[in-house]
This record gives C-alpha cells, structure tokens and sequence, in this order.
C-alpha cells in the first residue's frame, strides 16, 4: 500500500519508479481519485456545518416564538441532511476507488535495484563451492532427482496423482526422513545458530491477513481457498507477518526475527506447463520460513544478514550455489529489494532458485497498520518487513539427491544431515 500523501507531494518519483517495473503512469489516475474524495469530505463537512448552524437558530427562533422561520429552518435542516448523506456516499465510493487502486500497485524499488524487463537482468552478486566437487561431477550424465527416487523405491508420483491429482508426491522410508531431517536441520540453524524465534503459526488465514502481505486481491487465483472464509498460506511468511498486524511494536524490541517450519500451498496457477516433472513446483511442499521486522534505519542491513542465514544452510549442506540480485522486471509485488539463491542441479547443468529474501519497506506496513514507537516519542511511524525462504525444503531435498548421488544410483547423505538421519551415512547401496 502507497502512502496517498507522498504521491500528493511528489507524483513524478512514484510513476518514475513504477515506470522502472514497466507500469504505465499512475499518479494522474490516483491523484483525480484523491481530488473528487477530498471534494466529497469538504463537502460533507459543509454541509453538517450548516446543519449544525440551522439547528442552533431553529431553538432561537422558537425561543421568539416566530414559527414561519422555525419552520423555514427546519426544512433547511432536512435539506442539509440529503446533501451530507449524498457527499457520504460519494465519500465512501471514493474511498473505496482510491483504496483499491493503490492496493493493486506494486511496492516501488530501491534505488539500488539493478533495471531490467525480467531474469536475464538480474544480476549475478556472488558464487560459492564449485559444481565440479559435488559427488555427481564424477558421473558422466547424472539421473534428476525423479529417477533417483523412483528407483530407490522411495518416490511415488503415481500414488501421490491417485489421490491428489498432479504435482504431489509420497516420500517414503529414508527419502521421508531425509526431508524432514533437512526441515529440521534448517530450523535448528536458523534458531540456534542465527537467533531466530521458533513461530508455529496457523496454515488457515482470512483475507486480511492475505491482503496485509500482499497476496489478495492481486493474486487470489494462485491460492487455495476453503469453503468456508479461510485461505490455506502460500507461505508461512503471512502467518508470521501478520503477528504484528495492528500492533504498535516498542523500538527496543526491534529487530524482530521469527522462523517457522509449515506446508506451504500454491495452486501455481501461473506455471501452467512448467516444472511439470518431479518435485521441483509442486501444490503443497514444506519450507522454512524467515521473516524480520524492522525500524526503516535497520532494514537493509537486516536483508544482507537474511541473505547470509539462508546462505548459511547452503553452505553446511555443501551444495554450489550462486546469489542473485534481482531487477526491476523481475522483483515481486510486495517488495522493494530482493535477493534469490540458486542452487546447482546436476541434471538441469544449471542453477535454479531455493530462496528468495526480500525487503517489502513499509509497503506491507501500510497495509496491517503495524507500527514501531521509540520510548520518549509522542508519534509512531510503519515497521519495515522483510521476508525470505531458509530454505525451500523440497526443492533443498532435489538438490541433495542429484549432487550427492553415486554411479549406483545412492545417495551419499551431508555431514551436517547424519545426525538428524540417525546415524546413516548413505540411502541406497552399501551403507
């Protein structure tokens, strides 16, 4: 949500800034909203102004007994009444326009932001650990993570579409632990290690909740509603966001972080053809979730450490990966700065995205009306949110199965992951 008063200050950086992301200028359109809203306050104002008036006079005019101007008075009342009646429902229209308007407008990037119209501007920030000294460099042509599963016994896509439909899968036996051993693992690292507080949150929301973090009304058909008024979360980053949803948060207290393992569930409705093999885009998949709430002096620093924590896990599993700044073309909705890591798969001979961090400002804020209030000051000002995946726990499971794989078809399992595997060092083969 945009501040209606910033663009009443300055329109051209607004629809410069939207013109960074592609959009057409928007300021003209929301400007004209805010003049006729205005128009319709002002309005209404005068009128119970003049209502108020005539009331007063009407008790003067009886207190001298003239009748004919109580009466006149009266029927000036009655008049004043449909015209405060009329600016309210004018005001109400407008103020739903505006508001709808300004909802369904993208965040506006940081300044930093590199520009480019989608990925091929991102730019690439940093590497870590080379593809050549993953277990699978040795094999000439190595099998993707469907194939490994599949003939390990312990994938089942058939079963899953049985049941489920497309883009669902059982893990069974050792695949089953080894994700939640990686779930595991991720939590511990992200709340011992790095500070974060453990959250279990709830997995159903209202739309407010969905509207706070961005995802309604701009992209309800990526998400699946139940029946009755609940949405299941995309994300547990709506969740943990929404914690602070109308709340006034002492400074002291900020920075905020809080983590959370839960299902996530996307409908992919946009993905329509694409990663329709394997565990890479599913409907329903685990993640590990960080999220931080911030004063707006400390959320950029707040970013880069986000970035390192989720870098962190990357780095204990011994997985290459690259991080990515993203442009303006290929930035979300919500967020002002964004940053991505992509994980080397072996079989794809590229790199592919397990994690996204993002900066949302005060966008996200604005609209959950959560704020921050230093000790001393009589005024509040919006939280900075920010939000980023530590990691995505299935497609971290891809990643370990194709790197780690053997010439037999087994899979070697990372040091860090041993101990959450009760010891085993190996799925598959001879342990």
């Amino acid at each position: 949500m945009h501040d209606i008063k910033a663009i009443r200050d300055n329109p051209e950086a607004y629809d410069a800034a939207w013109a960074k992301r592609g959009l057409a200028p928007q300021s003209s359109a929301i400007l004209a909203i805010d003049q006729r809203l205005r128009a319709a306050q002002t309005a209404g104002q005068e009128a119970q102004s003049k209502r108020n008036d005539a009331s007063k006079l009407i008790g003067q005019a009886k207190g001298r007994k003239d009748e004919a101007e109580a009466a006149r008075l009266m029927q000036a009342v009655e008049g004043y009444k449909v015209d405060l009646a009329a600016a309210g429902d004018a005001e109400k229209v407008e103020a739903e326009s505006l508001r709808g308007l300004l909802a369904s407008l993208a965040n506006l990037p940081a300044d930093d932001v590199p520009l480019g119209e989608d990925e091929q501007g991102n730019v690439e920030v940093r590497r870590c650990g080379d593809p050549k000294d993953v277990p699978a460099a040795t094999l000439n042509a190595p099998k993707d993570h469907v194939d490994l599963g599949e003939a390990l016994g312990m994938m089942d896509f058939d079963a899953a579409a049985r049941m489920s439909g497309a883009r669902f899968v059982v893990l069974k036996n050792q695949l089953a632990r080894l994700e939640r051993a990686l779930g595991q693992f991720m939590l511990d690292m992200q709340t011992v290690q790095n500070g974060y507080m453990e959250v279990s949150p709830p997995l159903l929301v209202k739309d407010e909740a969905l509207f706070g973090t961005g995802q309604l009304p701009k992209f309800a058909e990526d998400l699946f509603r139940t029946t009755g008024d609940h949405w299941l979360i995309p994300t547990a980053e709506v969740s943990i966001t929404n914690i602070v949803r109308e709340q006034i948060v002492a400074t002291e207290d900020l920075p905020l972080r809080m983590t959370a393992l839960t299902p996530s569930f996307r409908s992919e409705a946009g993905a329509s053809g694409r990663d329709t093999r394997g565990m890479i885009r599913q409907h329903q998949f685990y993640k590990v979730e960080l999220v931080s709430i911030t004063t707006p002096e400390q959320s950029e620093e707040e970013l880069l450490r986000m970035v390192g924590c989720a870098e962190g896990v990357l780095k204990a599993l011994g997985l290459p990966f690259r991080t990515m700044l993203l442009c303006t073309g290929d930035i979300g909705f919500g967020a002002r700065k964004t940053y991505d890591l992509e994980v080397w798969l072996p079989s794809q001979n590229t790199y592919r995205e397990i994690s996204s961090c993002s900066n949302c400002g005060d966008f996200q804020a604005r609209r959950m009306d959560a704020r921050f209030k230093a000790a001393g000051e009589k005024g509040t000002r919006y939280v900075h949110t920010l939000n980023g995946s530590g990691l995505a726990v299935g497609r971290t499971l891809v990643a370990v199965l194709e790197n780690y794989q053997q010439a037999d078809g087994s899979i070697l399992i990372p040091e860090a992951l041993v101990p959450y595997m009760g010891g085993v060092t190996q799925i598959g083969g001879k342990a």
